[in-house]
């Protein structure tokens, strides 16, 4: 992996139901997720967009449930040394949530969560290749990553410690708070997205927003497959169209498209 430590490398949706998922975000989207899981082993199917692969999707087992799993979009941070990633997140108030692992031929990962009880993974590839699951104009990528969170502040400051994500400029918001926006190494500096006060009746967390052609469209598709539309559409600084959503399951997550000519 050629990624730069703290770059966004892989997505991941953690389901009760991938046939229904695959269906609802196939339409939405515009993915080809696999049909079928792989033999043997856990239930886990890439999510294929037109130019590759842009994730992945995890079927939910009973053990897993009975652990007090939850249907999810989960982002995976791309970092040199997993083991002393975690040693170090772990003496700054963060926990393991999945200890370090190595999975032959992919890499060595663990999940964990930040001091405000976010999760997320950190994950060194085994491939020589550069990821490209986030790509900011990339149709069937993520485009934006946003963190909503009960201390700004704290969580800008403990990603730019282990992460070496920098915050690179702010629109203010009001009562709303202060959203910061994010660049990571890969970024040259450039906002891969955002960080934000949680708001009320919103549950913290890091959300993901799928680049789609047009929102409108995207928008119907939401609602012809059981979804629901909980903001939006709204154009926002730069011309872009965003919706926030509810998938069948109840997962959250957005949608963005280029302005309208």
């Amino acid at each position: 992996m050629t990624n730069a430590h703290g770059s966004f490398i892989w997505y991941e949706l953690l389901t009760a139901d991938a046939k229904a998922a695959k269906a609802f975000y196939d339409s939405v989207v515009g993915w080809n997720i696999d049909a079928e899981a792989p033999p043997g082993g856990m239930d886990y199917r890439m999510i294929n967009a037109h130019d590759g692969q842009a994730g992945g999707v995890m079927q939910l087992n009973a053990d897993m449930i009975a652990g007090r799993a939850k249907p999810v979009w989960l982002g995976y941070f791309g970092v040199d040394d997993v083991d002393a990633s975690v040693a170090a997140i772990v003496a700054d108030g963060g926990t393991v949530h999945l200890p370090a692992f190595d999975i032959p031929g992919v890499g060595r990962l663990a999940m964990l969560t930040d001091p405000q009880g976010i999760p997320f993974y950190v994950m060194r590839g085994a491939s020589p290749e550069s990821s490209t699951a986030y790509q900011r104009m990339g149709f069937g990528h993520v485009s934006w990553n946003e963190l909503m969170t009960p201390d700004d502040a704290a969580a800008l400051a403990f990603y730019e410690k282990h992460l070496g994500i920098t915050r690179v400029g702010e629109m203010p918001m009001g009562e709303m708070g202060t959203y910061s926006f994010i660049a990571n190494g890969d970024s040259n500096g450039e906002a891969v997205g955002a960080v934000m006060p949680v708001q009320p009746n919103t549950p913290p967390g890091w959300g993901f927003y799928f680049r789609v052609p047009d929102i409108t469209e995207a928008q119907a598709k939401v609602e012809a497959g059981g979804g629901k539309v909980i903001w939006g559409p709204q154009q926002v600084p730069g011309g872009e169209w965003v919706i926030n959503i509810v998938d069948p399951e109840g997962v959250t997550c957005g949608l963005v498209s280029p302005a309208k000519s």
